[in-house]
C-alpha cells in the first residue's frame, strides 16, 4: 500500500497558494502600470519585492508568459509584453462585436438599481479633478461597467471572453489616449441611458460606437506621429 507524504503534499499546496498570490500581485502591477511594458521580470528581484521565495514567483511568471502578458526577449529574459498596435486593433474589433451583443441582452436583464449605481460611479469619476484621479479608480469603474454588462447578458462564455480581451488591452487604456477620458465617460453614460430605457438596439449601437471611438482615437494618434 502506498503511503502519503502529508508534509510534502502540504508544502506543495502552500507553494501553489503562494504562486497564485504572486500571480495576482504581479498581474495587478502590470495592469496598473507599475510594471510598464518592456520591464524585465527578474525572478530574484520580484521575490524580494513580494517577500516570498523564488519558486512561487517562477510559477507566477510562467503563468503570465503562458497567458500572453509576458514575453521572452534578449538572452531569454522575461519582460512585460504590450500588445502591438495591430493586435490591439484586432482585439477592439472583436470586443465591439462581443460587447455590442452583451449590451443588447443586458438591456432587458440588467437591474435598474445596478444601472443607477454604475451611473453614479461614472458621474463621480467624471467630476473628479484630474490630479485626484488614480489608475485604480479608473480601472475599477471601467471594469464595473463593461464586465457588469457582459455578466448581465447571462452568458458565461461571452462574459469570460469579454473579460479576457479587456485584460489584454488594459495596458493601452488611457495611457496611450488620455484625451479619451471625458468622451469615454460620456459614452458610458449614453450606454447606461440606453440600458435604463430598455433599448436593446440603442444599447448595442452605443457600445459599438464607444469601442469604435477608442479604435479611431488610436488611428488618429498614429497619423500624427
Amino acid at each position: 500500500m502506498q503511503t502519503l507524504d502529508i508534509d510534502r503534499i502540504l508544502q506543495g499546496t502552500r507553494i501553489q497558494s503562494l504562486a497564485g498570490q504572486a500571480y495576482q500581485q504581479l498581474f495587478e502591477m502590470i495592469q496598473l502600470g507599475r510594471l510598464p511594458a518592456g520591464t524585465l521580470l527578474q525572478e530574484r528581484n520580484l521575490a524580494e519585492a513580494l517577500d516570498i521565495s523564488r519558486t512561487p514567483v517562477r510559477e507566477a511568471l510562467s503563468r503570465l508568459e503562458h497567458e500572453g502578458f509576458a514575453v521572452r526577449v534578449a538572452r531569454g529574459q522575461l519582460a512585460v509584453k504590450a500588445p502591438s498596435v495591430h493586435e490591439y486593433m484586432e482585439i477592439l474589433r472583436v470586443r465591439a462585436l462581443l460587447e455590442g451583443e452583451s449590451a443588447w441582452h443586458a438591456a432587458t436583464r440588467l437591474d435598474l438599481d445596478a444601472i443607477e449605481v454604475l451611473t453614479q460611479q461614472v458621474t463621480t469619476l467624471l467630476e473628479t479633478p484630474p490630479e485626484a484621479r488614480t489608475s485604480e479608480h479608473l480601472h475599477r469603474v471601467d471594469d464595473a461597467l463593461h464586465n457588469g454588462i457582459a455578466v448581465a447578458a447571462d452568458n458565461q462564455l461571452l462574459a469570460r471572453m469579454v473579460a479576457d480581451l479587456r485584460l489584454k488591452t488594459r495596458v493601452f487604456d488611457l495611457v496611450q489616449v488620455p484625451e479619451r477620458f471625458e468622451p469615454g465617460c460620456r459614452e458610458h453614460l449614453t450606454i447606461l441611458d440606453r440600458l435604463r430605457s430598455r433599448d436593446t438596439e440603442g444599447a448595442r449601437a452605443a457600445m459599438e460606437a464607444h469601442i469604435g471611438n477608442v479604435r479611431q482615437s488610436i488611428i488618429n494618434r498614429l497619423a500624427h506621429i
